[in-house]
């Protein structure tokens, strides 16, 4: 396979071939990756588009009124409420991130996508993603204690608080984000300018380069594995703490309650992180890149898609507060 030089100058990228000694060639002026996409069959081109512009409508329409119900009921000013929003407001994102993309790539037929764009792209998806675990942690630690320290509740989730961890989950993601960023722009050498994605996978941009990744995913993957074990650590210790504390209740009424307090949420926890181990397990243990992306399809489009729903149906009070807020606006 032919090895190309990537050389970043501001504002023009260059790229020319390299044979085992770097010699000096005539450059050609390149900017941009080119996504595979997930078919090249031009018959399922008007399936696709339809069906990804489906989900991503329903993405968007029932994380906005997740947030409208909350940010409209009074009974849902609560911590945990407030949470939710926050994660329905960052799965917008998420998915806003790559679907719309990937929607006009199809309209267009142009799989082309701009260096900038490439990693302005991965900056958004890490980003969101890694709110979305952040928030999720937040959420375990507010039903921990609203079941373990029922009495003090309201002074411990205090809006303080509440308003600290949410910017606690922005700062952290963007930290990961940025992290993530400087390490790809420290790349100056790729071996192929094809992505097989239909987005802009930090982890397939390093498998791209042609030397010096190794410092690359050694950074990558340990700032992965802190933004990705601590929210876990976290979720865990809350729920090993919440079952203890459940289990000690005479009651099997009283243990239904508890419980029921945590489905919705826990129903979620298990749904982003099932995916998404998923994702990293099969492209480790059986490496295929058709695999890789029907996974990804099911991470970036499917679980944000799926959240407002289990939210809904789970949760009585979002319930009643959606049918009013529809009641009022129609």
């Amino acid at each position: 396979m032919p090895i190309y030089l990537i050389h970043f100058s501001n504002p023009l990228f260059f790229f020319k071939r390299c044979p085992s000694h770097i010699e000096q060639q005539n450059l050609t002026s390149v900017s941009e990756f080119f996504l595979t996409g997930l078919s090249d069959d031009p018959e399922l081109q008007p399936l696709l588009f339809g069906l990804f512009l489906s989900m991503y409508l329903v993405t968007v329409l029932g994380n906005l009124l997740i947030i409208l119900a909350v940010s409209c009921d009074s009974h849902l000013h609560t911590p945990m409420y407030f949470f939710l929003s926050n994660l329905s407001l960052a799965d917008i994102g998420f998915t806003s991130t790559t679907i719309p993309k990937m929607i006009v790539g199809i309209q267009t037929q142009s799989r082309a996508i701009s260096y900038v764009g490439c990693l302005t792209q991965m900056s958004f998806l890490i980003l969101f993603g890694c709110m979305d675990s952040m928030l999720l942690t937040a959420m375990a630690y507010d039903r921990f204690v609203a079941i373990c320290h029922p009495l003090h509740y309201s002074v411990i989730m205090n809006p303080r608080l509440c308003g600290l961890l949410v910017l606690l989950s922005v700062f952290v993601s963007l930290l990961d984000s940025q992290v993530h960023n400087l390490t790809v722009l420290q790349l100056t050498c790729f071996k192929d300018m094809e992505i097989s994605n239909f987005f802009c996978d930090p982890s397939q941009l390093l498998s791209l380069a042609c030397s010096g990744t190794f410092t690359n995913n050694i950074v990558m993957y340990f700032v992965g594995a802190i933004s990705g074990f601590l929210p876990i650590s976290g979720i865990f210790f809350s729920y090993y703490k919440i079952v203890s504390s459940i289990l000690r209740v005479s009651s099997a009424g009283g243990k239904y309650k508890a419980f029921s307090t945590c489905g919705s949420h826990l129903s979620v926890v298990c749904l982003f992180y099932g995916t998404a181990i998923g994702v990293y397990l099969g492209s480790a243990l059986l490496p295929s890149p058709r695999k890789d992306m029907v996974a990804s399809v099911v991470y970036t489009v499917v679980t944000p898609m799926l959240n407002p729903f289990i939210y809904s149906l789970r949760n009585r009070d979002i319930k009643s507060a959606l049918w009013r807020f529809l009641r009022r606006t129609g």
